[in-house]
């Protein structure tokens, strides 16, 4: 088993229950939130976690955000900056009786072998993918997308858990594994100039069905176009760096968005008709396709 501190930080949102909602909406905070971010928020039962990702009218990510169903109130954990979200939130939320709540909370991630047992006798659970349980005011999460296998988040205040040093993983160890399966990191991969539909990011993030979202339309014109032209990949080859052009010949073709800090592989972007075709940097090296996220 591996464990490592998340940073994220942590919001909690809460409203009032609104007379001139959509029926079957009944509270304005779970409209704020279903109306802005891209997964159902609406349809969560209670104590589930949902990713989600919040876009710009052209589809681009702004952030991405685990949203926990806790109740009558949402745990929001987000690589972005509390202070950031607080103010856009404030200034989108407009008249709705909508609140925020900026907590401090420790936040360790389970993962590997051993993490199920390791969740089962510490808390005396065995979760499905998705549910929440909440124990003594310490929540335990399984959340199988943070790293695209099983895992589990543990959440709250002065967590006392009976962890081993030498399983705690250095953050760039988990970057490396990060990138080795391939899951989009906010200000990388997901940015201004991508889709999140590029990333692979459907079946993780993306309601088709639940109505409209801020960025709703973007996403479902290139959706219903059929893929993309561009397709997340993994790459292997030497001396990689971040914002690199990948060519085919004398045309680019790809870029590279994040690189392993062990070196040899990286994350990037690549045209789907280009996948075949042999990859070079712009100073002739060679670089490899691995693969890519679909």
């Amino acid at each position: 088993m591996h464990w490592i501190k998340i940073k994220n930080s942590k919001i909690r949102v809460y409203g009032k229950k609104g007379k001139l909602l959509p029926k079957g909406m009944a509270e304005e905070h779970t409209a704020f939130l279903h109306n802005l971010l891209s997964n159902d928020i609406k349809g969560m039962a209670n104590y589930t976690m949902t990713y989600n990702l919040w876009l710009r009218q052209n589809g681009f990510p702004i952030g991405e955000f685990y949203v926990l169903k806790l109740g009558n109130s949402y745990l929001l954990d987000t690589p972005l900056d509390r202070s950031f979200v607080l103010e856009e939130f404030s200034r989108l939320k407009l008249s709705m009786r909508v609140y925020f709540e900026a907590l401090d909370m420790d936040h360790v991630f389970v993962f590997g072998e051993g993490a199920r047992d390791f969740i089962l006798s510490s808390f005396g659970v065995e979760l499905k993918e998705g549910e929440v349980k909440e124990m003594d005011g310490v929540l335990v999460v399984r959340n199988d997308i943070r790293l695209r296998e099983e895992g589990y988040d543990i959440i709250g205040g002065n967590l006392n858990l009976n962890l081993k040093e030498g399983e705690e993983i250095k953050e760039e160890d988990f970057e490396h594994e990060r990138i080795l399966r391939m899951v989009p990191k906010l200000g990388k991969e997901l940015k201004e100039g991508f889709s999140p539909l590029e990333a692979c990011l459907l079946k993780y993030a993306i309601s088709l069905t639940k109505g409209c979202y801020v960025g709703q339309e973007a996403i479902a014109r290139v959706h219903y176009r059929g893929r993309p032209a561009r397709t997340l990949a993994l790459f292997e080859g030497e001396e990689l760096s971040e914002d690199q052009v990948i060519k085919s010949g004398e045309k680019k073709v790809g870029i590279i968005t994040s690189v392993s800090p062990k070196g040899h592989v990286a994350l990037g972007y690549i045209l789907r008709s280009s996948l075949q075709a042999p990859l070079s940097l712009e100073d002739g090296r060679e670089i490899k396709l691995i693969k890519t996220c679909d």
